[in-house]
């Protein structure tokens, strides 16, 4: 057996800055060398920031991707790192297309990986697979590649492969056991989703058995519009024991000191083809195995319960999104219910206390108890709060124009929604909308008014886990010693949007353990009117939920981005005609 110490780092690039990238790729790279690695592997587009949608379309942005590769591996040379291998992802193109075969996208891009060495790549490799599913339009920006990079690293065998490929059955994985590689890198740009670790892990033991080769799978981390990527990236053995593992939502350089079968004869440098569609292309960079040292212990992160790390893919995602489009702060407002507390909490772990503005916005119908729940979480929290009634200003809209029922009660939310939109101008701040999931899915809100803004950090959190994951920040506050961020009552007191006297979500929406669940399976999994009330809901409630849903699309389509946290969101998962007479 041959040694390896692989280093895996997972970073947080940005969509677009490739100079930024670069930095933070000779920042990690020199990492790993004072930690004494052999090769360091960074994840999917790393150079380029993922996903770049159609940027790649775009010919100067992919020259430009091209470029600051090889700048990248000459940089790493100049600065004394020219000797360990680098393994990243960046955007390439197909290098004997001239003209767009039919049904692909003009000028062939390439979701690829390079391996940087001595100022050069030894190697430029695509991705197989590409996903057109889900959050993925990859079939839309990229074409696939059709080899299996295989290089000979310290006596190892060593393949890599690009994120779907490993999902899917056939293709280079399926080459990677007739190639004998005793190292399979997988670099990755996976999305979180609640509850995707348990698979990914699953994914990995299956496919090193497959391959009989130690899987080393490295992943993003960080916010990108709608996405937030987890990290937690992994090393499993080929009888499919954890290794190493990386914690979630943060950037980290993992290293592991790996145990790894010798490569098996002289080898071929150049390309054979051993599996079907699949090119193996053998490289060369040493022959001779590292002397004999002693590995360290594996590093595995603890892992986070499941609400906690639904709460921390809303916090990284809303930072991430403040951040790199470079807002100085966020406003929002404060009503005193759950919805606007859990959003302000998580605006002030994402960015600290005084970068969030608070708004308290009271109305003629807005209960005492509002406004004191509203002024307790900031005092709670250090927000900077101020009151501006809204009365006033919806009189004098009624004075010009008569308006009554439910003009009357959109009037108030539009007020509201203008007064944050005029701050924002004003005073600069990114302004955090406050709807949930299960308000969006029905309709429940207005247009232009607490549906504006410009990021939601909870609109793909149904009310029932808004609960939850209120209950657990405070749990978490509570178990540190700290003051629980949210005021009880915020939590405990029935929801309302308090537009009208006495008013109650319940007035016109069912319980939201009901409602969430009958929302679950029909924006989850798109059971249809039948199947639904096969499911156990009530037919009633099944068509006035579906008349509901379905109505509602314009409004999400005019609604702010925010993370993806479940299965299948609204947006990049889920999309539906707005105009359409199908109702079951």
């Amino acid at each position: 057996m041959a040694q390896l110490r692989l280093a895996m780092a997972q970073v947080n690039p940005t969509v677009g800055d490739l100079e930024g990238n670069s930095d933070l790729i000779v920042d990690y790279t020199r990492r790993a060398a004072d930690a004494g690695a052999h090769l360091v592997v960074f994840p999917e587009m790393v150079l380029t920031g993922y996903p770049v949608e159609d940027l790649a379309l775009r010919g100067a942005f992919v020259d430009a991707s091209i470029t600051a590769l090889h700048a990248l591996a000459r940089r790493l040379a100049d600065t004394g790192l020219g000797d360990l291998p680098v393994a990243v992802g960046y955007l390439d193109r197909h290098r004997n297309t001239v003209a767009p075969t039919r049904g692909q996208p003009a000028g062939a891009p390439h979701n690829a990986v390079a391996l940087l060495y001595q100022g050069q790549p030894v190697f430029t490799s695509a991705k197989h697979h590409l996903p057109n599913y889900g959050v993925f339009d990859e079939a839309r920006n990229f074409v696939p590649g059709t080899t299996l990079p295989v290089v000979r690293l310290h006596s190892i065998d060593v393949a890599f492969v690009i994120c779907e490929d490993l999902w899917q059955d056939g293709g280079p994985v399926a080459a990677v056991r007739e190639a004998e590689a005793g190292l399979l890198v997988v670099i990755n740009g996976s999305p979180y989703e609640r509850g995707k670790r348990d698979t990914r892990l699953g994914l990995c033991t299956r496919r090193a058995r497959e391959t009989q080769a130690t899987v080393a799978y490295v992943n993003l981390v960080g916010g990108q519009d709608e996405l937030v990527f987890d990290g937690d990236s992994l090393i499993v053995h080929p009888d499919g024991r954890l290794l190493a593992r990386a914690p979630q939502f943060e950037e980290h350089l993992l290293v592991a000191d790996l145990e790894l079968p010798d490569a098996v004869g002289a080898g071929m440098w150049g390309a054979s083809a051993d599996a079907p569609g699949i090119t193996i292309q053998r490289h060369l960079v040493s022959a001779d195995p590292v002397p004999a040292y002693e590995p360290r212990p594996a590093p595995l992160a603890p892992r986070r319960d499941e609400i906690g790390e639904v709460y921390a893919a809303l916090v990284l995602a809303t930072r991430d999104y403040v951040h790199k489009n470079r807002f100085p702060s966020v406003l929002l407002g404060l009503s005193g219910g759950i919805d606007s507390a859990l959003v302000a909490t998580i605006a002030v772990d994402a960015l600290g206390a005084d970068r969030v503005h608070g708004v308290l916005m009271p109305s003629r119908y807005s209960t005492d108890h509002s406004v004191t729940d509203a002024e307790e979480l900031a005092r709670r929290q250090g927000i900077n709060a101020r009151i501006i009634p809204v009365a006033p200003l919806v009189e004098a809209f009624e004075n010009a124009v008569k308006v009554d029922g439910l003009a009357e009660e959109n009037l108030q939310a539009r007020v509201r929604g203008q007064l944050l939109m005029t701050l924002s101008n004003q005073e600069g701040h990114l302004v955090l909308t406050t709807g949930n999931k299960s308000e969006l899915a029905v309709g429940y809100s207005t247009l232009y008014g607490d549906s504006a803004g410009g990021f939601a950090p909870i609109r793909d959190v149904w009310k029932t886990l808004v609960w939850e994951l209120a209950r657990w920040r405070n749990a978490e506050a509570e178990r540190n010693g700290q003051v629980p961020p949210i005021p009880e009552h915020s939590i405990t007191k029935p929801p309302s949007a308090e537009l009208r006297p006495g008013q109650l979500d319940t007035d016109s929406l069912p319980e939201y353990d009901v409602l969430d669940a009958l929302l679950d399976d029909y924006v989850g999994t798109d059971l249809g009117r039948d199947e639904l009330v096969a499911a156990g809901h009530d037919p009633e409630l099944v068509d006035r939920v579906i008349r509901m849903v379905d109505r509602a699309e314009y409004k999400r389509r005019q609604y702010p981005p925010g993370p993806k946290i479940s299965t299948r969101n609204f947006g990049r998962d889920r999309r539906v005609p707005i105009t359409s007479r199908w109702t079951v």
